[in-house]
Parts: C-alpha cells; structure tokens; sequence
C-alpha cells in the first residue's frame, strides 16, 4: 500500500467527498452542495481522490458520474487488520484483568458479610 492513500484520505473535504459518495454515483453539482464548497474544488479533490484510486468516473450523456472504488478501501481495511489484533488482544487481555477484579471485589464483599 502506498502512503499516497493515506495522503488522499488526510483531507478533511477529500473525506467529505468520500461520505457524500457512500450513498452512490454523483454529478459533481451534486457532490459541491453536499460538501459545501465551488464545483473546481470538488474537481480537483476528484482528480486526487482518482488517482489514488479510490473514485472512479462514468461518462452518461453529458453528464459524468462519480463513485468510490471499493479496493483501496479492502487494502486499507487489510494494513489495518494487523493493528486491530494487536489492539484485540490487548482488550482481551484487559477485560479478563477487569473481570478478575470484580470477582475480587465480589469475594470481599461477600466475606464482610458473613
């Protein structure tokens, strides 16, 4: 994976455009209401978000839609997978110390009653 993604996806407004083409295809028009700034900022953080591959453009008519790529998506997801075991295992390990814990609390509790 290339830091190029990273760098893509840094933008606050790229990231808005990316949200904004969640919910499918958009006309550029479409994409600069929702994101709130002029129809050649939202181009040009198309071309970015393009080349990096994350969204990808269809001629119909006149008009050209966009739409998000879903592999620079599966390869993020990927790089990430290995960080996220790591922090799992260390929730893991976290929770049974914190359920030790009760159970401690729960015993002496249970022996100042008695």
């Amino acid at each position: 994976m290339h830091m190029d993604v990273f760098e893509a996806l840094a933008d606050p407004t790229r990231r808005r455009v990316v949200d904004a083409l969640r919910s499918g295809e958009r006309q550029v028009n479409d994409l600069a209401d929702v994101v709130g700034i002029h129809q050649s900022g939202v181009s040009r953080h198309l071309r970015i978000l393009s080349e990096a591959g994350f969204v990808t453009m269809r001629p119909d008519g006149q008009r050209r839609l966009y739409s998000l790529a879903p592999d620079p998506f599966r390869e993020i997801d990927q790089w990430l997978a290995q960080y996220r075991q790591l922090w799992e295992k260390r929730l893991d390990r976290f929770g049974a110390a914190l359920e030790a814990r009760q159970q401690q609390q729960q015993d002496v509790s249970r022996s100042d009653k008695e």
